[in-house]
């Protein structure tokens, strides 16, 4: 079997990274702000899902999602994430009656080590945004299709928006003065492109929530497996 497909991004994840990572999101008001608005699209989503009882959390990076996944009593948690040191993380620093709750898994988003239709729901926030390449979001869609059984709770960037439109215009004006194009490994993309690329992995959208309607690039899909 081939080895699963590797990401720059994803190999910066040390202990020290995982660390940051965790701290990013309390940083400031702003953040504080950002990550409860985060959080009020993500319970819209799973009552939209039907409250699933078994939940892949995958990314879950430092387990910044646990606590609020775990709010319904019996619901089952995997909190899965391709970086040990992210698990350690978010092992220790999630409060433990929250740990308790969830079963670690370190795997890859494309190649999950689960059994087909092993979960009842996939959360995955804060990954595809990462992924430029058609081909690689397409082959975590269909892992993704593959494992659920019912729903894929999913954020990314989407154009259509004064966000989107201000990066768009930024780029152009960095290429207009010369400047190097460094690493890239944040994508904006059109709408219609990754709900065509849903379609195609066997989901449909059952709904979408705009962090903010017009004006920010994040937006959650609800999608229902075909």
């Amino acid at each position: 079997m081939p080895s699963p497909i590797k990401l720059e991004f994803s190999e910066k994840y040390d202990d020290q990274h995982a660390q940051q990572y965790l701290l990013k999101h309390q940083d400031n008001l702003a953040r504080r702000l950002s990550h409860k608005r985060d959080e009020q699209l993500a319970r819209g989503a799973l009552a939209m899902a039907g409250e699933p009882g078994l939940v892949l959390d995958l990314p879950c990076g430092a387990g910044r999602f646990w606590p609020l996944l775990a709010e319904k009593p019996n619901r089952v948690i995997i909190g899965a994430d391709n970086s040990a040191s992210m698990l350690k993380i978010a092992t220790t620093a999630q409060p433990a009656d929250v740990v308790k709750r969830v079963r670690p898994l370190q795997t890859s988003a494309f190649d999950i080590d689960l059994p087909d239709n092993s979960v009842d729901s996939i959360f995955c926030m804060r990954l595809m945004h990462h992924i430029g390449e058609p081909e690689h979001r397409l082959t975590i869609l269909r892992e993704f299709q593959r494992v659920t059984r019912d729903s894929v709770i999913i954020s990314l960037w989407v154009d259509g928006n004064f966000k989107a439109w201000k990066r768009k215009r930024n780029e152009v004006r960095r290429r207009k003065r010369g400047e190097q194009e460094g690493y890239q490994n944040r994508f904006v993309l059109p709408a219609a492109t990754v709900e065509a690329e849903f379609e195609q992995a066997g989901f449909r959208v059952q709904e979408s929530l705009d962090f903010i309607p017009l004006y920010a690039m994040w937006r959650v899909y609800v999608l229902r497996k075909r």
